[in-house]
């Protein structure tokens, strides 16, 4: 796995940062081991404290690629398309990591591949999300060869002091202060075969992980919650609209919540009480502004929840944190 190799690069016994946080570092030896989405978090935060290094995460991402994502990064590799592989990383990625969602959005010449943390409660969210966009990078390198060039990447922090390593890790326009973690380049790249494309394998690979998927299936609040974490910010935020999204009637959908001992006003709170914090901590965008991503059709309005949900106002709570 990657971070113990970073943390040698930079000097620092991986071990020992292991053993600080109860974490076996023997997890590491095998690719096949998970480890939870809190404590990578964990992890990272850490791994920043030992070296000294803000762009951490961005080089752990910059190690990795389809074959750090086990079966689903096999299944993209035999895709028939850039696009199938993308779609196949959309509906499996909880087969790897289960605290995260990568969206494939389309629009007219562009396509954004964006990554996006649901997990409650992140101290390293902009190092998760760094390592993420890196990752994304050389994922498409390797469906579409060397030649892939992004258009833009896109940090859902602010801009950092010393920008440099992201400009050399990915040789293109950086947007920070962004909505997502996003990689935005030409969807014409979408309709390239990759290298290993081979359609019976294909099949094989992906009847092997729908058996996994079955047995593996995130719980119905957390399914939403990743659903939510993008919604909120493409408007799609109604229980209509997420109910149609997994294929259910609004009825059938409150009542599957109300066995979970949730209901979907309380997820919808939940996920933009996180999304309202990580904007605040981790960026410079107006309060104006982060009401507006949630949905929010005043400022007020966002106020008024916030102060409901922690106790202070948004800028309060940016100034405490």
């Amino acid at each position: 796995m990657e971070t113990p190799v970073v943390l040698k690069c930079l000097g620092v016994d991986p071990d020992e940062v292991m053993w600080e946080l109860g974490i076996e570092p023997e997890l590491f030896s095998d690719p096949g081991n998970l480890i939870t989405y809190t404590a990578r978090d964990r992890l990272l935060r850490q791994c920043v404290v030992r070296t000294g290094c803000q762009h951490f995460g961005l080089l752990v991402g910059n190690r990795m690629d389809l074959s750090s994502l086990g079966l689903v990064g096999l299944l993209m590799k035999t895709s028939p398309t850039v696009e199938a592989a993308l779609r196949s990383l959309e509906s499996y990625l909880h087969l790897h990591s289960q605290g995260a969602v990568i969206s494939l959005k389309l629009d007219v010449d562009l396509a954004m591949l964006t990554y996006d943390a649901f997990e409650s409660g992140l101290n390293a969210a902009d190092q998760t999300g760094d390592g993420a966009v890196a990752m994304m990078l050389n994922v498409m390198r390797s469906l579409c060869g060397p030649e892939f060039r992004p258009v833009e990447a896109s940090f859902a922090h602010r801009k950092p002091t010393d920008i440099e390593p992201y400009r050399k890790t990915l040789s293109t326009s950086l947007f920070f202060d962004a909505e997502h973690y996003s990689l935005v380049f030409s969807r014409t790249w979408l309709d390239k075969r990759p290298p290993l494309s081979d359609s019976d394998l294909q099949h094989l690979l992906k009847d092997q992980i729908d058996k996994l998927d079955s047995t593996n299936s995130l719980d119905l609040p957390n399914q939403v919650r990743g659903i939510m974490r993008s919604a909120l910010t493409t408007g799609q935020t109604t229980e209509q609209q997420i109910a149609d999204l997994l294929s259910m009637t609004t009825r059938t959908f409150a009542r599957r919540l109300e066995e979970h001992g949730v209901s979907f006003r309380e997820l919808i709170d939940e996920c933009r009480f996180e999304i309202s914090r990580q904007l605040l901590a981790d960026t410079s965008r107006s309060v104006t502004e982060i009401s507006a991503t949630l949905g929010y059709s005043r400022a007020s309005s966002f106020i008024r929840a916030f102060r409901r949900w922690s106790g202070c106002t948004p800028e309060q709570w940016r100034q405490n944190g």
